[in-house]
């Protein structure tokens, strides 16, 4: 697999929640004196009383109809790979185009639908035309599917959460959420079980989404930060994405420029370019 063509794929990742019911304790109990030698460090998980103020804000998704996003990328793998200029394009329910540049030569090109994803690699001649199944294998999941392409760019909550497999506590960083069960995901003939965990901050604005897959040493790490409201949405100016297997690769996006404007999203292939067969 030729480097341009793995960078565009893997940017392509940049999760309905509800949550286990908790005893609520009195709230004579919940006050805790500063002098007891019992007292609970400052970052403890403590029951979370107005649930529904949380989920309404957290499960809700923004009102868009298209989202343009300029973005400087770089990407560690192990080889040096210059800072890549990004622009992604985004139409609800539609598609995620994107366009990467290296100084000001274009090096890459791709479209994401819910049908499944292409990309083409302009420096080696090359195209990928595929499901989801191979963004899936490089990621190290089972689970993604175009609106989890959609709600990683945008920094929403992008695994499914059920409320008797997951609880919700308050810490000094915000909310938590924590799978109490290995969380069981059937694709077709693939299972694969994980231990899921997320982080909010009292702006309900997500900070971080950890997927580890318990019978190997694949994991998924997404983090957010430097929200802002651009356009009455809240966005995510950073974006770092670890992906952990045999071996460790990392994304980091820096948003710099949002737009809600439409544009022209061009995708074609030379009929010089060669396919690359997915195995």
């Amino acid at each position: 697999m030729k480097k341009w063509i793995s960078i565009l794929i893997l940017l392509f990742i940049v999760t309905s929640c509800k949550t286990r019911n908790i005893v609520e304790k009195k709230d004579n109990n919940a006050k805790i004196d500063s002098n007891s030698n019992d007292q609970a460090p400052k970052d403890a998980n403590q029951p979370v009383r107005d649930k529904l103020a949380f989920y309404e804000h957290v499960l809700i998704p923004p009102a868009f109809e298209q989202i343009k996003i300029n973005s400087k990328v770089n990407v560690e793998t192990g080889n040096f790979i210059p800072t890549l200029d990004a622009t992604i394009y985004i139409e609800k329910d539609k598609k995620v185009w994107m366009n990467l540049q290296a100084l000001i030569f274009n090096v890459a090109r791709g479209i994401a639908t819910p049908e499944g994803i292409k990309g083409q690699d302009k420096t080696s001649k090359t195209y990928i035309d595929s499901d989801f199944e191979y963004l899936n294998n490089l990621l190290n999941v089972n689970f993604i599917d175009y609106k989890s392409v959609e709600k990683i760019l945008m920094g929403r909550t992008f695994v499914k959460i059920t409320d008797s497999d997951f609880i919700l506590t308050k810490n000094a960083q915000g909310y938590k959420v924590v799978s109490n069960t290995n969380q069981k995901i059937v694709t077709q003939d693939k299972i694969r079980e994980y231990k899921i965990s997320l982080q909010y901050d009292d702006n309900y604005d997500l900070l971080m989404v950890n997927l580890k897959d318990i019978l190997s040493s694949d994991e998924l790490e997404i983090s957010y930060s430097n929200w802002a409201e651009f356009n009455e949405i809240r966005l995510p100016k950073n974006v770092k994405i670890i992906i952990k297997g045999s071996k460790t690769s990392q994304i980091l996006l820096e948003n710099t420029k949002f737009d809600f404007s439409r544009m022209e999203t061009p995708y074609s292939v030379p009929s010089s370019y060669k396919k690359i067969e997915i195995k």
